[in-house]
């Protein structure tokens, strides 16, 4: 349900009418029950009155009026009457509220004011639709643009290298693995020139460790990587970054290296940066235990690996990856919104075209509802009538059993009225019943209302073709931009 003040929507409106009964209720027509002839005459005493009232000549030969007994079974059969009449009314009275309660013209007022506001609603709805796919089509095209300048300003013709989630967890699991391996080894081999035993080791190696792997990592990410790039000036600087890389891991493998052989009372003297110190700037290489080569060697090695990591865990040409991911964001998006969109509109097309569909349905159960509701209304006035007849025959009879038993009993010939037959008056309604041009034109007003239903879901999907047409038309009108090849 909509709230206070919020103006329904045109397939609301029409929906609504669906949830209407037909009718407010269907009460039975019950059969008008007849006049029992015996039982009446039982209950006043015809035969006996009458040849009572025969036995003393009465009423007399002269009379032209009905006697009291008379009266009184004419009475009793006026009665009867008037409560079949009233019978009558309260079911007709019934046919009428239902009638009345199909509301066709309110029906048609609502479905030729809504059904064509429907279709109005679904185009605005699709207008809308074209107006965000428009601007998310250009912020693409800004983005392919983009992309097509820095691949023809350096000479890219490949597609970007992106790491997915799980190189990325993949490669940060190699440096991870390499800390933990080179802490170990460093460790184990600097325990033995450390006073403070494998603890001490274990300190100065995950210090050393995380230089030689995290700075290597970030040398080859940043630095190295430049000596990809078309610019001669930027390749000299990765190039001389790379010699300084060397230079670095080569360095710092050899402090640790020397640090392995400095003995433990030179440790304690707390003289160790000074005395790795003096031997790098006088013998840099001048080892004089194998293990200590094999540390130089296997730490220079984790270091080579975690530069190469670092090296490639982006694109090798800085810039191109995130002006690619931004390229494939753009184009997801904008292929999303589309593929929602058009969703949308088949949702509202079906919803609507169910509505319409069952609204028109609706309405011949209605016609159908409103042919039976006259055929029984008719059915009814035709009951009365019958029922009419037989209070009548009822009456008449009653009046003969009186008489006859008068005639019997009277020594002086019987009025003149005895031989006229009792008529009842009837009770007729006129103007009751619609006339055929009545029907006619309710008739015709269902078909066209119909015939308006499926006018409308044809526009609807006329138009839902039409969206989806503009929509996939959004391409041809904003087309990808080639970059102008100012760049050599």
């Amino acid at each position: 349900m909509s709230a206070p003040g919020i103006r329904q929507s045109a397939i609301a409106r029409i929906r609504a009418l669906l949830n209407q009964p037909p009718h407010h209720y269907r009460p039975a027509t019950t059969i008008f029950l007849d006049l029992s002839v015996d039982r009446i005459a039982d209950e006043l005493q015809l035969a006996a009155r009458g040849t009572e009232r025969g036995a003393e000549n009465r009423p007399t030969t002269e009379a032209q009026a009905l006697d009291d007994i008379e009266h009184r079974i004419v009475e009793r059969i006026e009665a009867h009457k008037q409560d079949a009449n009233t019978i009558y009314l309260d079911h007709l009275h019934t046919y009428d509220e239902r009638v009345t309660a199909l509301r066709f013209e309110e029906r048609f007022a609502t479905i030729q004011q809504a059904a064509p506001e429907a279709v109005g609603d679904f185009r605005v709805e699709a207008t809308i639709g074209r107006d965000e796919l428009f601007v998310l089509r250009r912020r693409l095209n800004e983005s392919e643009l983009e992309r097509e300048r820095f691949r023809a300003r350096h000479r890219i013709e490949r597609p970007a290298r992106l790491s997915s989630p799980g190189k990325v967890i993949l490669k940060i699991g190699v440096l991870a693995i390499l800390f933990i391996i080179e802490v170990v080894i460093n460790g184990s081999f600097l325990a033995r020139a450390n006073v403070g035993g494998l603890l001490g080791g274990a300190a100065q190696a995950v210090t050393f460790a995380a230089l030689n792997i995290i700075a290597s990592f970030f040398w080859g990410m940043v630095l190295i990587r430049l000596v990809n790039r078309r610019n001669y000036g930027l390749k000299l600087v990765g190039l001389l970054s790379f010699l300084c890389y060397l230079g670095f891991a080569a360095a710092l493998n050899l402090t640790l290296s020397h640090l392995r052989e400095i003995p433990p009372a030179v440790s304690v003297t707390d003289q160790v940066g000074q005395v790795v110190l003096h031997r790098l700037l006088t013998a840099p290489v001048a080892l004089t235990d194998i293990n200590s080569w094999v540390l130089f060697g296997i730490g220079l090695l984790f270091s080579l690996i975690a530069m190469t990591d670092g090296l490639l865990f982006f694109d090798p040409y800085m810039g191109y990856a995130g002006l690619e991911r931004r390229w494939i964001e753009a184009t997801r998006q904008f292929a999303n919104a589309r593929s929602e969109l058009i969703d949308r509109l088949q949702d509202i097309r079906e919803d609507a075209t169910e509505t319409m569909n069952e609204t028109a349905r609706d309405l011949s159960v209605r016609r159908s509802e409103y042919d039976a509701l006259l055929q029984g209304r008719e059915r009814l006035a035709q009951r009365f009538s019958q029922h009419q007849n037989q209070i009548e025959q009822a009456g008449r009879a009653l009046l003969e059993i009186y008489r006859e038993a008068n005639r019997h009993a009277r020594s002086t010939p019987a009025p003149a009225h005895f031989a006229t037959p009792y008529t009842l008056e009837r009770i007729a309604y006129a103007g009751g019943e619609p006339n055929s041009g009545a029907l006619d034109n309710l008739r015709n007003m269902i078909a066209e209302t119909q015939e308006l239903l499926n006018v409308q879901i044809r526009a609807i999907h006329d138009a839902f073709d039409g969206a989806v047409r503009t929509y996939r038309e959004i391409d041809e009108l904003l087309p990808e931009k080639k970059p102008e090849k100012t760049y050599g």
